[in-house]
Protein backbone atom coordinates (compact mmCIF):
# COMPACT_ATOMS: atom_id res chain seq x y z
CA UNK A 1 0.00 0.00 0.00
CA UNK A 2 1.22 3.53 -0.95
CA UNK A 3 0.41 6.65 0.24
CA UNK A 4 -0.31 9.21 -2.59
CA UNK A 5 0.55 13.05 -1.64
CA UNK A 6 0.69 16.09 -4.65
CA UNK A 7 0.08 12.87 -7.47
CA UNK A 8 3.38 10.58 -6.37
CA UNK A 9 3.39 7.50 -3.98
CA UNK A 10 5.28 8.02 -1.12
CA UNK A 11 8.34 5.84 -2.15
CA UNK A 12 8.39 7.47 -5.74
CA UNK A 13 9.17 10.75 -4.12
CA UNK A 14 12.02 8.82 -2.16
CA UNK A 15 13.15 7.27 -5.37
CA UNK A 16 13.24 10.94 -6.72
CA UNK A 17 15.26 12.24 -3.90
CA UNK A 18 17.67 9.83 -4.54
CA UNK A 19 18.16 10.78 -7.41
CA UNK A 20 18.74 13.83 -6.50
CA UNK A 21 21.55 12.73 -4.03
CA UNK A 22 23.69 10.73 -6.32
CA UNK A 23 23.99 13.82 -8.97
CA UNK A 24 24.74 15.83 -6.29
CA UNK A 25 27.42 13.37 -5.40
CA UNK A 26 28.28 12.79 -9.38
CA UNK A 27 28.60 16.72 -9.82
CA UNK A 28 30.40 17.36 -6.47
CA UNK A 29 32.86 14.53 -7.06
CA UNK A 30 33.92 15.35 -10.58
CA UNK A 31 34.19 18.93 -10.28
CA UNK A 32 36.82 18.26 -7.27
CA UNK A 33 38.98 15.25 -8.71
CA UNK A 34 38.19 16.17 -12.47
CA UNK A 35 38.56 19.65 -12.68
CA UNK A 36 40.36 20.45 -9.65
CA UNK A 37 37.78 22.85 -8.53
CA UNK A 38 36.55 23.77 -5.40
CA UNK A 39 32.95 23.16 -5.34
CA UNK A 40 30.89 26.08 -3.78
CA UNK A 41 29.25 25.18 -0.54
CA UNK A 42 26.11 27.26 -1.88
CA UNK A 43 25.71 24.98 -4.93
CA UNK A 44 25.74 21.86 -2.54
CA UNK A 45 23.81 22.71 -0.10
CA UNK A 46 20.80 23.65 -2.37
CA UNK A 47 20.57 20.48 -4.44
CA UNK A 48 21.44 18.87 -0.93
CA UNK A 49 18.73 21.26 0.50
CA UNK A 50 16.02 20.11 -2.89
CA UNK A 51 16.47 16.30 -2.34
CA UNK A 52 15.78 16.22 1.23
CA UNK A 53 12.79 18.37 1.04
CA UNK A 54 11.67 15.52 -1.80
CA UNK A 55 12.43 13.08 0.66
CA UNK A 56 10.89 14.59 3.74
CA UNK A 57 7.49 15.10 1.13
CA UNK A 58 8.08 10.93 0.75
CA UNK A 59 8.23 10.22 4.55
CA UNK A 60 5.40 12.95 5.63
CA UNK A 61 3.30 10.42 2.81
CA UNK A 62 3.72 7.28 4.29
CA UNK A 63 3.64 8.62 7.97
CA UNK A 64 0.33 9.97 7.18
CA UNK A 65 -1.10 6.21 7.69
CA UNK A 66 0.40 6.36 11.26
CA UNK A 67 -0.30 9.74 12.11
CA UNK A 68 3.31 9.88 13.26
CA UNK A 69 6.62 9.09 12.19
CA UNK A 70 6.98 6.05 10.02
CA UNK A 71 9.68 3.90 11.63
CA UNK A 72 8.14 0.40 11.19
CA UNK A 73 10.16 -1.36 9.14
CA UNK A 74 14.14 -1.72 8.53
CA UNK A 75 13.18 0.06 5.07
CA UNK A 76 11.47 3.42 7.39
CA UNK A 77 14.72 2.98 9.85
CA UNK A 78 16.97 3.66 7.17
CA UNK A 79 15.18 6.41 5.22
CA UNK A 80 14.72 7.97 8.61
CA UNK A 81 18.42 7.96 9.80
CA UNK A 82 19.40 8.79 6.06
CA UNK A 83 16.84 11.97 6.69
CA UNK A 84 18.11 12.62 10.02
CA UNK A 85 21.89 12.81 8.40
CA UNK A 86 20.75 15.28 5.77
CA UNK A 87 19.28 17.51 8.42
CA UNK A 88 22.29 17.49 10.15
CA UNK A 89 24.42 18.52 7.38
CA UNK A 90 22.06 21.53 6.35
CA UNK A 91 21.16 22.64 9.39
CA UNK A 92 24.29 22.30 11.50
CA UNK A 93 27.14 21.47 8.77
CA UNK A 94 27.20 24.92 7.07
CA UNK A 95 28.94 26.68 10.24
CA UNK A 96 31.67 23.69 10.26
CA UNK A 97 32.80 25.01 6.84
CA UNK A 98 33.55 21.85 4.97
CA UNK A 99 32.89 22.26 1.40
CA UNK A 100 33.74 18.54 0.81
CA UNK A 101 30.87 17.53 3.72
CA UNK A 102 28.06 18.00 0.68
CA UNK A 103 29.43 15.76 -0.90
CA UNK A 104 30.16 13.31 1.58
CA UNK A 105 26.66 13.44 2.91
CA UNK A 106 25.02 13.38 -0.44
CA UNK A 107 26.86 9.79 -1.02
CA UNK A 108 26.05 8.80 2.22
CA UNK A 109 22.31 9.56 1.14
CA UNK A 110 22.70 7.98 -1.91
CA UNK A 111 24.16 4.80 -0.57
CA UNK A 112 21.56 3.57 2.26
CA UNK A 113 18.75 5.05 -0.01
CA UNK A 114 19.53 3.32 -2.93
CA UNK A 115 20.01 0.18 -0.17
CA UNK A 116 16.66 0.04 1.68
CA UNK A 117 14.94 1.14 -2.01
CA UNK A 118 16.39 -2.53 -3.67
CA UNK A 119 16.14 -4.79 -0.85
CA UNK A 120 12.19 -4.94 -1.06
CA UNK A 121 12.24 -7.54 2.16
CA UNK A 122 13.32 -4.44 4.28
CA UNK A 123 9.80 -3.04 3.29
CA UNK A 124 7.45 -4.56 5.21
CA UNK A 125 4.24 -4.26 3.62
CA UNK A 126 1.95 -5.35 6.92
CA UNK A 127 3.54 -1.58 7.96
CA UNK A 128 2.33 -1.90 11.58
CA UNK A 129 2.71 0.86 13.41
CA UNK A 130 5.37 -0.14 16.39
CA UNK A 131 4.43 3.18 19.05
CA UNK A 132 0.81 1.98 20.48
CA UNK A 133 -1.02 4.93 21.90
CA UNK A 134 2.27 6.58 23.18
CA UNK A 135 3.42 10.16 22.09
CA UNK A 136 6.38 9.42 24.42
CA UNK A 137 7.82 6.26 23.22
CA UNK A 138 7.10 7.70 19.47
CA UNK A 139 9.94 10.66 21.05
CA UNK A 140 12.22 8.06 22.17
CA UNK A 141 12.43 6.03 18.80
CA UNK A 142 12.57 8.89 16.44
CA UNK A 143 15.48 10.56 18.92
CA UNK A 144 17.44 7.34 18.93
CA UNK A 145 17.19 7.50 14.94
CA UNK A 146 18.05 11.36 14.87
CA UNK A 147 21.25 10.18 17.01
CA UNK A 148 22.00 7.65 14.45
CA UNK A 149 21.89 10.62 11.62
CA UNK A 150 24.27 12.40 13.62
CA UNK A 151 26.54 9.55 14.40
CA UNK A 152 26.27 8.97 10.26
CA UNK A 153 27.54 12.62 9.44
CA UNK A 154 30.17 11.86 12.68
CA UNK A 155 31.56 8.55 10.44
CA UNK A 156 31.89 10.37 7.31
CA UNK A 157 33.82 13.53 9.04
CA UNK A 158 35.71 10.62 10.39
CA UNK A 159 36.34 9.31 7.40
CA UNK A 160 37.93 12.47 6.14
CA UNK A 161 40.08 12.97 9.15
CA UNK A 162 41.40 9.25 8.11
CA UNK A 163 42.05 10.75 3.69
CA UNK A 164 43.99 14.25 5.55
CA UNK A 165 45.65 11.83 7.98
CA UNK A 166 47.03 9.69 5.42
CA UNK A 167 47.56 12.43 2.85
CA UNK A 168 49.90 14.47 5.18
CA UNK A 169 52.12 11.45 7.07
CA UNK A 170 52.45 9.65 3.08
CA UNK A 171 52.75 13.82 1.79
CA UNK A 172 51.10 12.43 -1.52
CA UNK A 173 47.27 13.92 -2.63
CA UNK A 174 44.44 10.89 -1.55
CA UNK A 175 42.37 10.66 -4.67
CA UNK A 176 43.29 14.52 -5.90
CA UNK A 177 40.80 15.57 -2.33
CA UNK A 178 43.70 16.42 0.05
CA UNK A 179 43.42 20.35 -1.33
CA UNK A 180 39.24 20.53 -0.77
CA UNK A 181 39.55 18.88 3.09
CA UNK A 182 40.02 20.62 6.00
CA UNK A 183 42.69 20.84 8.51
CA UNK A 184 43.60 18.05 11.05
CA UNK A 185 42.88 20.39 13.70
CA UNK A 186 39.57 21.71 12.63
CA UNK A 187 38.67 17.95 11.94
CA UNK A 188 39.47 16.61 15.42
CA UNK A 189 37.17 19.86 16.74
CA UNK A 190 34.53 18.87 14.53
CA UNK A 191 34.46 14.74 15.49
CA UNK A 192 34.51 15.59 19.20
CA UNK A 193 31.43 18.05 18.83
CA UNK A 194 29.22 15.84 17.00
CA UNK A 195 30.01 12.69 19.12
CA UNK A 196 28.83 15.06 22.22
CA UNK A 197 25.92 15.78 19.86
CA UNK A 198 24.83 12.25 19.11
CA UNK A 199 25.59 11.19 22.34
CA UNK A 200 23.50 13.94 24.61
CA UNK A 201 20.74 13.29 21.71
CA UNK A 202 21.05 9.23 22.43
CA UNK A 203 20.98 9.87 26.21
CA UNK A 204 17.77 11.92 25.89
CA UNK A 205 16.04 9.58 24.05
CA UNK A 206 17.11 6.25 26.41
CA UNK A 207 15.94 8.18 29.62
CA UNK A 208 13.00 8.90 27.92
CA UNK A 209 12.31 5.24 27.07
CA UNK A 210 13.63 4.17 30.61
CA UNK A 211 10.69 6.18 32.44
CA UNK A 212 8.29 4.56 29.58
CA UNK A 213 9.92 1.09 30.45
CA UNK A 214 9.88 1.22 33.92
CA UNK A 215 5.73 1.44 33.68
CA UNK A 216 5.27 -0.79 31.54
CA UNK A 217 8.27 -3.38 31.90
CA UNK A 218 6.33 -6.37 29.89
CA UNK A 219 6.46 -4.15 27.10
CA UNK A 220 10.33 -4.02 26.86
CA UNK A 221 11.98 -6.38 24.30
CA UNK A 222 15.46 -7.80 25.26
CA UNK A 223 16.83 -7.21 22.06
CA UNK A 224 15.62 -4.01 21.30
CA UNK A 225 17.00 -2.26 24.14
CA UNK A 226 19.69 -4.41 24.70
CA UNK A 227 21.21 -3.27 20.78
CA UNK A 228 20.73 0.19 21.96
CA UNK A 229 22.39 0.29 25.47
CA UNK A 230 25.20 -1.07 23.48
CA UNK A 231 25.76 1.63 21.03
CA UNK A 232 25.25 4.34 24.17
CA UNK A 233 27.62 2.74 25.96
CA UNK A 234 30.08 2.35 23.19
CA UNK A 235 29.62 5.97 22.33
CA UNK A 236 29.72 6.24 26.05
CA UNK A 237 33.68 4.60 26.36
CA UNK A 238 34.69 6.50 23.55
CA UNK A 239 33.98 10.03 24.55
CA UNK A 240 35.58 9.59 28.06
CA UNK A 241 38.52 8.23 26.78
CA UNK A 242 38.58 11.35 23.65
CA UNK A 243 38.13 13.58 26.39
CA UNK A 244 40.51 12.03 28.90
CA UNK A 245 42.88 12.36 25.86
CA UNK A 246 43.79 8.62 26.24
CA UNK A 247 42.17 8.22 23.42
CA UNK A 248 44.06 9.33 19.98
CA UNK A 249 42.67 11.46 17.45
CA UNK A 250 43.04 8.14 14.73
CA UNK A 251 41.90 5.43 17.28
CA UNK A 252 39.18 8.05 17.95
CA UNK A 253 37.92 7.84 14.13
CA UNK A 254 38.52 4.26 13.58
CA UNK A 255 36.25 3.92 17.03
CA UNK A 256 33.29 6.30 15.51
CA UNK A 257 33.57 4.58 12.34
CA UNK A 258 33.31 1.06 13.65
CA UNK A 259 30.54 1.63 16.08
CA UNK A 260 28.25 3.35 13.99
CA UNK A 261 28.76 0.07 11.35
CA UNK A 262 27.82 -2.00 14.70
CA UNK A 263 24.74 0.56 15.29
CA UNK A 264 23.63 0.00 11.94
CA UNK A 265 23.32 -3.57 12.65
CA UNK A 266 21.33 -3.02 15.49
CA UNK A 267 18.70 -1.28 13.16
CA UNK A 268 17.94 -4.81 11.75
CA UNK A 269 17.90 -6.63 15.30
CA UNK A 270 15.19 -3.62 16.54
CA UNK A 271 13.13 -4.47 13.13
CA UNK A 272 13.65 -8.18 13.31
CA UNK A 273 12.25 -7.76 17.26
CA UNK A 274 9.56 -5.38 15.85
CA UNK A 275 8.04 -7.99 13.47
CA UNK A 276 8.30 -10.66 16.02
CA UNK A 277 6.08 -8.84 18.17
CA UNK A 278 3.79 -6.72 15.40
CA UNK A 279 0.00 -7.60 16.39
CA UNK A 280 -0.06 -9.54 13.82
CA UNK A 281 2.27 -12.25 15.38
CA UNK A 282 1.44 -11.48 19.06
CA UNK A 283 -1.64 -9.36 19.51
CA UNK A 284 -1.33 -8.89 23.07
CA UNK A 285 1.87 -6.76 22.29
CA UNK A 286 0.56 -4.30 19.64
CA UNK A 287 2.16 -1.45 21.73
CA UNK A 288 5.14 -2.74 22.38
CA UNK A 289 8.63 -0.46 22.11
CA UNK A 290 11.92 -0.05 20.34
Amino acid sequence: MSNVLLGLADKQWIWIATVVFASTFVLGSYSALKLRRKTGRPYILGLVTFGWVLQTIGLYARGLQYGGCPLSNQFELVQFMVWSAIAIYIFVGPAFRVSLLGVFASGFACVFSILSLALENWDDPSRKPIFGESPWIETHAALALFSYGVFGVLTLTSAMYLLQSRSLKTKKVVGGLFPFLPSIVELVSINRRLLVMGFSILTVSLAIGYRYFMEDLESVLTIKLASTVAVWIAYAITLALRLKFSLTSKKFAWACIGIFLAALLSLAAVNRSTKSSSPTAEPAQSSEVS
